[in-house]
């Protein structure tokens, strides 16, 4: 009996990604990716976190909508880059300038306790320890989890940075 070698592939990792918009419909867009990524091949959707307004970084545009979900996959992280990057092509994501303004931006965070540094996918993201509008919402819903470089929680991390520019989306409406 010859046993199968897609043992890889059907391990389960899961993976946090963060979500964000400033062009259209955000709210609308990010629910809507939430849903085209559930019904990816590969991918479950564990939980997600609320939705947070934020100041933009880079040229002067529009506030974003932002947010973070953890995902269960059975993809390679280059793999769930490529999934992530066809899902933002289809919600008309085009790349002008860098940090610009854009209808969907969606990064993997964080895969397991991976470390991997390839020309096109670093992870953990290499400035989600920096970023508030990343911290925040997966703090929400992985405050426990380990950031493999810094062995830090992500409810450590947070605390190291200004939060006070990221608002619930929610309050506001």
């Amino acid at each position: 009996m010859v046993i199968s070698n897609h043992l890889e592939t059907e391990k389960r990792i899961t993976s946090a990604i963060a979500l964000g918009s400033n062009l259209g419909d955000s709210r609308a867009t990010l629910e809507n990716a939430l849903k085209t990524i559930d019904q990816t091949p590969g991918i479950t959707i564990k939980t997600h976190s609320s939705w947070y307004k934020t100041a933009p970084i880079g040229p002067s545009q529009p506030d974003y909508l932002n947010g973070c979900a953890l995902l269960e996959v059975q993809l390679s992280p280059h793999e769930l880059l490529k999934t992530l990057l066809n899902i933002e092509d289809k919600f008309g994501r085009v790349r002008q300038e860098r940090w610009g303004a854009r209808t969907l931006d969606l990064d993997v965070l964080l895969f397991g306790d991976l470390i991997l540094e390839t020309t096109d996918l670093q992870i953990p993201h290499p400035r989600m320890t920096e970023r508030a509008f990343v911290l925040v919402p997966l703090a929400e819903i992985a405050p426990e989890w380990i950031e493999p470089v810094s062995g830090k929680a992500i409810s450590q991390l947070l605390e190291k940075v200004d939060s006070s520019g990221v608002r619930g989306f929610e309050l506001e409406s």
